[in-house]
């Protein structure tokens, strides 16, 4: 086997986005390419090489024994999510990214092939959401329909400005009916913007919630649970990279190494809170079992026809929100890879 290189690319990655971040295009595939007859190799060469932007997943790897099993090269790129890893593709500088179901679409949007190669959900969605909408004091939000003629916080480029969207649409209200204030989600902007009454709503996740509330309670700070789904989480690929037979071969390994490692997350809370949140993230204990106890359990389908459904509500609402084309959900997801994740786990005896 290999030896697994855990390279420091973010420097280098760093330069090309300064070169890249305006491009408009994806190197040589055509947007939208269809991939399905393309081949995978049936054996991995051991010296095929991935850059792969997913953190979480190198720390999991790691922590469970599995990273020195992987057998082809690795280079661990310290990213994750839309916007840095929609720059690092169009760099050519990654091949394979963890993020969730918004920035495959807006790709598509600004002439970015990419795909999704892998997907994770939660088994109870509506009981352990990715986000609540944090309420700022004083707003006097109390349901969804009382956000009318308030102020928002929106990301249009990100999964929340997405959740906003279809918070107004169950709400039955529109954007004219509220007042968009266009905010990137990073850090703790959100939660400070909320607590400065900059806004009166604003969508926030993870241990944000908590600090939020914390922070802001007492002067009457408050969160409302908006009850829909916003748990997709995939691992997101450049087309160029899955239309390569060897490359193609690494990526399903991957995937395999990649729900092995969910499941493992899944059932060794105790390892993941102290080696991940703690150890990595710089979390307290506190925080981190915070942060285990809202995740739940993770669900990898083996069959992606209701996700991909849910693909086409969303990008059906967001052509219609922010003006863009629609097109067919289909061509965001490689089908070929569909199977892996659940196979790999049912090989091993668990549950997808």
């Amino acid at each position: 086997m290999p030896g697994i290189r855990s390279a420091a690319v973010g420097a280098a990655l760093s330069s090309l986005f300064l070169l890249t971040s305006c491009a408009d295009g994806s190197g040589s595939a055509s947007v939208g390419k269809d991939v399905s007859g393309e081949s995978i190799a049936d054996i991995v060469s051991p010296d095929t090489s991935l850059t792969v932007g997913a953190p979480e997943l190198k720390v999991a790897l790691e922590l469970s024994g599995q990273i020195d099993k992987i057998p082809f090269d690795v280079e661990w790129a310290n990213i994750s999510g839309g916007p840095k890893c929609s720059e690092a593709f169009r760099a050519g500088a990654l091949d394979v990214c963890s993020a969730a179901d918004i920035p495959a679409i807006n790709a598509h949007w600004t002439g970015l092939d990419t795909k999704l190669v892998a997907a994770k959900f939660h088994k109870d969605p509506l009981r352990h959401p990715i986000y609540e909408l944090g309420i700022a004091p004083g707003a006097g939000i109390r349901t969804l329909a009382d956000l009318r003629g308030k102020k928002i916080a929106y990301s249009p480029g990100q999964a929340q400005g997405a959740l906003v969207l279809r918070i107004l649409e169950k709400a039955g209200l529109t954007q004219d009916d509220v007042q968009l204030v266009e905010l990137a989600s990073t850090d703790d902007v959100y939660p400070t913007a909320l607590g400065n009454r900059q806004v009166h709503a604003a969508p926030i996740g993870g241990v944000n919630i908590k600090r939020y509330l914390a922070k802001y309670g007492e002067d009457g700070a408050t969160t409302i649970q908006h009850g829909l789904r916003d748990d997709p989480e995939h691992l997101w690929a450049l087309t160029d990279s899955v239309t390569d037979p060897q490359k193609a071969a690494a990526i399903r390994e991957l995937i395999a190494f990649w729900a092995r490692a969910r499941v493992w997350i899944d059932e060794h809370p105790e390892e993941w809170v102290q080696g991940y949140y703690v150890e990595d993230q710089g979390l307290s204990r506190e925080d981190g079992e915070y942060l285990v106890a809202r995740a739940g359990h993770p669900d990898i389908p083996a069959d992606w026809t209701e996700a991909i459904e849910r693909q086409q509500q969303t990008i059906d609402l967001l052509a219609k929100e922010q003006k863009r084309p629609a097109f067919e959900a289909d061509v965001l997801f490689d089908r070929r890879f569909e199977p892996v994740g659940a196979a790999a786990l049912a090989a091993e005896g668990k549950d997808s």
